[in-house]
Parts: C-alpha cells; structure tokens; sequence
C-alpha cells in the first residue's frame, strides 16, 4: 500500500473519550460521588443524547466533557488530547477554541444586538472587528437569522433567540456543540425547529452532545445515553429517529 494511502485512511481520535471518569464533591465532611467509573466515547459526527433523572450524574458529565470541571479520577481526551489535568486556563483556552456551548436559558446580553451577542466568544481569539462581524453575520445566516442581525433578544421569539445562541456556539467552528437542555424553555412547535437545525448542523458533520429529559427530544439524536446514579446504564442507536422537517411538514398540513 502506498504510504500516502495509508496516511489518508488513518482513524479519527474519538472526539470525546472518557475512561473510568470519576467525580467527587466534597461538602464539608460530606463527600458526594457524582460520576462512578464512567468510560464512553463519542466519535466524529455523532448525534447523541444524555437522560437521566436529576442526580444521575448527566450534567456532571457534561461540565467534565465541556471543560467546564476536572475529573476527581480517570482521563478525559478531547478530540486526542488529554485535558483531564490541564489548570483552569489551559481548560478555558481549549473552550474557546474546540467546544461550542447551547444552555436552556439563552444567556444573551439583553440591550445587544444578535450579531453582536454572536461576536462575544471571538473577543478573546484575536480576530479583528471586520472578520469578527463577518463570521458573526454567517453563523446567523446559517441558522436562519440572516435578516435579524440587528435585532436585541427583546425584538426576537424565545426561538429567534435559541438560533442567535447555536450561531454564537457556532461561530469559533468548534470540533463539539454541547447543548444543555436547550429546548427546555420554548413550546412544541419551537422545539421542533431547533432540534431541525441540531439535525441540520450534524448532517453537515458537526458532532452533538445533547442534554435532555424529554424521550421525544432525545430521539431526534442518532444515539441515546442514559445515566443513573454515576454511571451508564444504558446506551443505544436511536432506531425510530424522529426527523424534524419531517414533523414540522406534518404539523403544518394538520
């Protein structure tokens, strides 16, 4: 084989990469074990979803997947690097550059236009005013917000505001989009047009990790993860996945 060849046909490093994962909490005296061995792997364009009953350990596992904590034991890679020791700056610069954040509650700056809002994550990369801009008013066009560039949250519905969010985690081209329940304030219909462009962004090949409670929500990933009590308990392909297009279309004709 030509050496070339083989170079090109070289395996992907998983993009996250958890090995016997675990975190402890301390309280006073009290220790709390939030995430109990935990090892999984999250590949390259993947669409997953993360359940679990409050306390299951699926937010801790996100903060850990997220940079957000360090894990207590065990080794997280991210995309091939280690970064389960790395020192809180170190975690911050590898947020910036590689992870892509979508929360519940939109965190917008209120009296901030959508483009601007989409420019913060850049601020800290040393990208000028011009492409910071540019790249801001794509991340929008591509999620269906080209002619709200302007607009503060105030002027947008609660899912105008979800897509200037997805823009904003778009916008410094991250290896993962992680998404903590992120369709926990808006109403069905709404709910169906962001998961649309969840679906969207992954068939382009961006890889997803998606906090949920909703079943229905969770089977528009390609794969669910359920967690109780600091571990996996279970984890398989979604088989009957749910399409949004799919659902909006027939919602629509109803």
């Amino acid at each position: 084989m030509d050496p070339s060849e083989s170079a090109g046909a070289a395996v992907q490093a998983p993009v996250v990469h958890a090995e016997k994962v675990e975190k402890i909490y301390r309280m006073g005296d009290v220790k709390v074990q939030a995430l109990r061995g935990v090892s999984l792997r999250i590949e390259p364009g993947e669409f997953v979803a993360v359940m679990g009953a409050s306390g299951s350990g699926k937010s801790t596992f996100m903060n850990v997947v997220g940079c957000l904590d360090r894990p207590t034991a065990g080794n997280y890679r991210l995309s091939g690097e280690d970064v389960s020791k790395l020192s809180r700056d170190q975690l911050a610069r590898v947020r910036g550059r590689q992870i892509g954040f979508v929360f519940q509650g939109f965190n917008l700056l209120p009296r901030t236009s959508a483009v601007e809002n989409v420019e913060l994550p850049m601020l800290y990369q040393g990208i000028s005013a011009r492409d910071r801009h540019a790249r801001a008013a794509e991340a929008l066009l591509r999620v269906g917000l080209g002619d709200r560039l302007d607009h503060t949250p105030a002027q947008l519905s609660g899912g105008q505001q979800q897509r200037v969010a997805i823009a904003r985690a778009l916008v410094n081209r991250p290896t993962l989009v992680l998404a903590d329940e992120p369709t926990g304030n808006l109403d069905s219909r709404t709910s169906l047009e962001v998961m649309d462009i969840f679906q969207e962004l992954n068939e382009q090949g961006l890889t997803v990790m998606l906090v949920t409670h909703e079943q229905d929500i969770a089977d528009h990933a390609r794969r669910v993860v359920v967690f109780k009590d600091g571990h996996v308990l279970d984890d398989h392909p979604v088989r009957n996945r749910r399409i949004a297009r799919r659902q909006l279309a027939q919602d629509g004709a109803a």
